[in-house]
């Protein structure tokens, strides 16, 4: 393929004699598959099995605890993806680098840039939520922290003018207003309105992973002991107090009911991809890698699955609409210590997560910067600390300052869509390096199931069940990117009868892409706009300094 294409792929062959040459050489390898493991919990334990658990129960009733199972399985077809291009190409740079190999060198950009918006400004939120538990926290113990000192000037402004107007003000816009309104003024009439603990944690989580991997594994696999001892805690505790009546009905919304909360609960499960950014720092990554990604969905399926049991059994799912159900079960039950554990552990748990993925986002960049895409000063290894200590040092800014006066409202909706994005290529990338007798040399490989004839009938199956429902025109002008799923649905149906596709990485593409369609096309056009910035950054610098082209 000519060079000055930008469809341009790297050689696996060469990716992998690169590695060896001494392009890892830099970086330490001390991560075995429980290390590897313990960053994929934290990764994909944070707030959300503090908070969407409780959401998804409501809506749903007991019957939630089954769509975990259901969620974790789609999960897996993506994981076991993700697991074969480890064992293939087990150097940094996760999906970027598997979309070098698989589709070229403007796809690996895009999903780079993508990558932007999964780990750095998904970071911003967590940073955010972290400070919003331990505030919370504070104020359970009687330290109360500045109200200004916790919100961001946007939220707080808005809110003052609100009920300035006259608008019914709920608790919430109260405390923000009051928080604008005995802010302290700075540079004569602006008022000093930052969310410094969101900024702090982030610095000093960004200072641990710059002084080294073997520092950052210990502090993870220790965050990560504590929140299991207190997941398992409230498991074994609540157990005594479980009445099997409120497991009746199990589905009281029926399957609507049980869907509605499958975004969110997909959601609560993303993480597991970051562990691949750490390739290039495990002693076995083609063994260990892919056994990491299985094992902490495993585990992480199995808790959310015995919490959301316990949950719903000790109340009923009608009173779990709350942003704390952990901790609002056990002081219904009047056990307040235990509730002061569980909003401790989780500020624990949110830490690890913003942990990992401050990890994730300096090697992607490292990786980028090595191809020639971006400056030469982000692939530099610090002589002392074996870390990228620039791209670190860039995450840490990039992710603290915005997290300081932004709205977290701002930043989720970025999250989502690169992720779905990225999930989709690497399931897309199996396929065509099967296709093209790329995978034989694969360690691990994803368990190949014939889909020639099974893609179209679950077509018919699934088209027909809409149609069944009288509402899919109704749906499709509600979300129009649902017609975009459905063709590809066809698409990829006609592909698998053609070229007998594996049926599980077909599987992971619709998965992904139907969660996509549920995401709206505010985020999609969020989405284009960010890409749109990126592909100015690409052609202006990254496509005639990539070595590629050299």
């Amino acid at each position: 393929m000519s060079k000055n294409t930008i469809f341009r792929k790297k050689n696996i062959q060469s990716v992998l004699s690169q590695s060896k040459d001494g392009h890892s050489s830099g970086l330490v390898k001390v991560l075995g598959v429980r290390d590897l493991t313990s960053f994929g919990i934290a990764a994909i334990i944070g707030a959300g099995i503090f908070s969407t658990i409780g959401r998804a129960s409501f809506e749903g009733g007991p019957a939630v605890s089954l769509l975990f199972v259901f969620v974790s399985i789609a999960c897996v077809f993506t994981a076991l993806c993700y697991a074969q291009f480890a064992s293939m190409v087990p150097v940094s740079g996760s999906a970027y680098t598997y979309a070098y190999v698989s589709f070229g060198e403007i796809f690996a950009w895009i999903i780079g840039w993508a990558l932007i918006l999964e780990y750095a400004v998904s970071n911003m939120v967590v940073a955010i939520s972290w400070s919003e538990y331990f505030v919370g926290m504070l104020t359970g113990f009687g330290i109360h922290f500045p109200d200004y000192l916790t919100i961001d000037y946007g939220t707080a402004s808005k809110a003052f003018a609100a009920i300035q107007r006259g608008e019914q003000a709920t608790d919430v816009m109260k405390v923000a207003a009051a928080a604008y309104e005995h802010a302290p003024t700075i540079f004569g009439n602006a008022k000093l309105l930052i969310d410094l603990p969101a900024g702090v944690i982030t610095i000093l989580v960004t200072g641990l992973v710059y002084i080294g991997i073997k520092e950052s594994r210990t502090a993870s696999n220790a965050l990560v002991v504590l929140k299991l001892l207190v997941i398992f805690l409230v498991i074994i505790l609540g157990a005594f107090y479980v009445k099997p009546e409120n497991w009746s009905p199990f589905a009281p919304n029926g399957v609507q009911g049980v869907l509605g909360g499958v975004a969110s609960v997909f959601f609560a499960f993303i993480g597991f991809d970051s562990i691949s950014t750490t390739a290039e720092e495990c002693r076995d990554p083609q063994r260990d890698l892919p056994r990491a990604m299985i094992y902490c969905l495993i585990i992480c399926t199995v808790l959310y699955v015995a919490i959301t049991l316990v949950l719903t059994g000790m109340v009923n799912y009608t009173e779990l609409k709350v942003d704390d159900p952990l901790a609002y079960v056990f002081q219904k039950i009047g056990f307040d210590f235990i509730a002061g554990v569980i909003s401790v552990s989780a500020v624990v748990a949110i830490t690890s997560a913003l942990l990992v993925y401050q990890m994730g986002q300096p090697r992607i960049w490292m990786s980028m910067s090595r191809d020639g895409l971006l400056w030469k000063k982000f692939s530099e290894i610090h002589p002392k600390f074996k870390t990228p200590g620039f791209a670190t040092i860039m995450t840490g800014l990039v992710v603290a300052i915005p997290s300081l006066f932004m709205d977290m409202g701002f930043f989720v909706d970025l999250t989502s869509v690169g992720t779905f994005f990225a999930f989709i290529l690497v399931c897309g990338g199996i396929l065509y390096l099967d296709y093209q007798g790329l995978s034989k040399d694969a360690t691990f490989k994803v368990p190949y199931i014939n889909s020639k004839y099974v893609v179209a009938t679950l077509f018919i199956i699934g088209f027909g069940y809409a149609i069944s429902q009288g509402t899919f025109v109704e749906h499709l002008q509600e979300k129009p990117l649902l017609a975009v799923f459905w063709l590809v649905w066809i698409v990829l149906s006609i592909m698998a009868f053609r070229l007998n596709f594996s049926l599980l990485p077909v599987l992971g593409i619709l998965t992904n892409l139907y969660l996509m369609t549920e995401l709206g096309v505010t985020n999609w056009a969020i989405f284009i706009i960010w890409l749109i910035i990126g592909l100015v950054i690409y052609f202006g610098y990254g496509y005639r300094n990539s070595k590629l082209a050299k």
